[in-house]
């Protein structure tokens, strides 16, 4: 084998994303909200970039910057007017859209990381930083600070003590043991009696949520009966020995092995939904965040729908009048740098959320023209709709339009909807009408609660009854819109 070694000239292309247009895209993908807290890091972080108040009269500064730009050297920045508040009129739509096209083939390697920002900040940007932490939520106390919180207040041995502190940072987030107690008590470091491990392991089971402690379903649902339960004696009894004929509904199963009634079984069953068989979880609830639309839909004076921005949570912003006239002083050139990079970070970020406010009105409008029937009659009533459509209309690549919609909400008469939900494939009916299926699972639905629950419905019955309404439909189709809608069996829905 030999190798060879010499130079060899190649001319090869490759695609690379500038970061303006990087940035441009992440702005595109952001809801309001987060919009928000991108404007805010990058007000403390940009001594350039300032909040401006929508009544602020700008005018007489930008006069200023006009007559001091006149005096510039052959050195000195050509800054135009859009470069003090991005106006929107040049958005650059076509290199916009050119480029996001770009980015769904080239691979990470390929991407430009831009220009860094310094963390130096004047003091009122050390002030909205302060602020911005001040509005922090505190963090909610977990599950085990709670139950240690909680055993606190037991009077017992120290090494019991221990030994229970040690169970509870080893339960799971059901609230459950993760292992049986005799192997607990192998890996424990302390020293600790099967006896004694017992004791601590009743006291955790006593604290509360109910249930916790438990090790297995079955001991969870028991810890939470009480004396106080309805018809305590026979959910034990069904608890402890026919749970599993419980969950699929077998309750003639359970009479005949039981002696109790149909009557007294589905009683004990309702009670029994009211035990918690995961407790633990609650500590996972995270807050429900209220949804801020970013656009509102209204008919307008000719009857039609219009689209409008629900801006006044995304700030108004314009490039720093002192930065710019220190750099058009002609600076030293580290300060000269310094100031251009800041100025034109900025200016990139303005424009960003010029085009994203753009592009966002043009979508959810095509959106709404699409689907006006939605808004006139109801959910029932959406039309089967594809990205690509939108993008067509538009006149944007469909990354574009996935972009758009990613996060962001719309207000309507008929309530507030994810821009997603608009969209979605369908199917045609025998009469040869094109019907979304969020329009078919709403008839699933329809069929599914008139049903006669002493009889209730069998998929392949499913199937005939919504061919009767024009859909004809594979049995697996059915079965899979009934399970993604938790829909439960024929059987589990049989109620005796």
């Amino acid at each position: 084998m030999h190798l060879n070694l010499g130079q060899q000239m190649r001319m090869s292309q490759q695609m690379k994303l500038a970061p303006r247009m990087i940035q441009s895209m992440e702005i595109l993908q952001l809801a309001n909200m987060a919009l928000l807290e991108r404007v805010e890091q990058e007000l403390v972080e940009n001594v350039a970039l300032e909040q401006q108040s929508k009544d602020d009269d700008f005018s007489e500064t930008e006069r200023e910057v006009e007559s001091e730009r006149a005096r510039d050297d052959a050195n000195g920045a050509e800054l135009d007017r859009k470069e003090l508040v991005a106006d929107g009129k040049d958005d650059n739509a076509a290199d916009f859209e050119r480029l996001l096209e770009m980015s769904s083939q080239v691979g990470a390697d390929n991407m430009y990381d831009g220009p860094s920002l310094s963390s130096n900040a004047v003091s009122d940007a050390g002030d909205r930083a302060h602020d911005q932490m001040a509005n922090i939520t505190s963090r909610s106390q977990s599950l085990h600070e709670s139950l240690i919180e909680q055993f606190g207040y037991f009077d017992c041995p120290e090494h019991v003590r221990d030994f229970a502190e040690y169970l509870i940072r080893n339960l799971d987030r059901n609230g459950r043991l993760q292992s049986q107690l005799a192997e607990i008590v192998q890996v424990y470091p302390g020293v600790i009696t099967q006896e004694e491990a017992l004791e601590a392991l009743q006291l955790v089971q006593k604290l509360e949520p109910k249930g916790v402690g438990a090790r297995d379903v079955r001991e969870c649902l028991l810890l939470q009966i009480g004396p106080e339960t309805p018809y305590r004696e026979m959910l034990v009894t069904l608890v402890s020995g026919h749970l599993e004929d419980l969950a699929a509904n077998r309750l003639p199963v359970i009479q005949k092995k039981t002696g109790y009634s149909l009557e007294q079984i589905q009683a004990a069953k309702e009670e029994l939904q009211n035990l918690d068989p995961y407790p633990g979880r609650a500590f996972d609830d995270v807050p429900v965040q209220a949804v801020t639309p970013d656009v509102k839909v209204h008919k307008d004076d000719d009857g039609q729908w219009v689209v409008e921005m629900l801006d006044e949570y995304v700030p108004r912003l314009r490039i720093s009048p002192r930065y710019l006239k220190m750099l058009q002083r002609n600076p030293d050139a580290e300060t000269k740098e310094y100031i251009k990079k800041k100025v034109d970070s900025a200016k990139w970020l303005i424009e960003s959320i010029e085009q994203r406010q753009n592009t966002l009105k043009r979508v959810a409008q095509a959106i709404v023209d699409h689907q006006s029937e939605f808004l006139e009659f109801g959910p029932e009533h959406i039309v089967p709709l594809k990205m690509q459509q939108i993008a067509d209309v538009v006149g944007v690549h469909v990354t574009t339009v996935s972009r758009a919609v990613d996060k962001k909400w719309i207000e309507t008469p008929r309530g507030q909807y994810p821009l997603k939900r608009f969209f979605g494939g369908g199917t045609t009916t025998a009469d040869g009408e094109e019907v979304a299926y969020g329009k078919i699972r709403l008839k699933l639905q329809e069929i599914v609660d008139a049903e006669d629950k002493s009889k209730p419905l069998s998929d392949d019955a499913l199937v005939a009854e919504l061919k009767k309404h024009g859909y004809d439909l594979a049995r697996r189709t059915v079965t899979k819109y009934r399970k993604a809608m938790d829909i439960p069996s024929s059987r589990q829905r049989r109620e005796y």
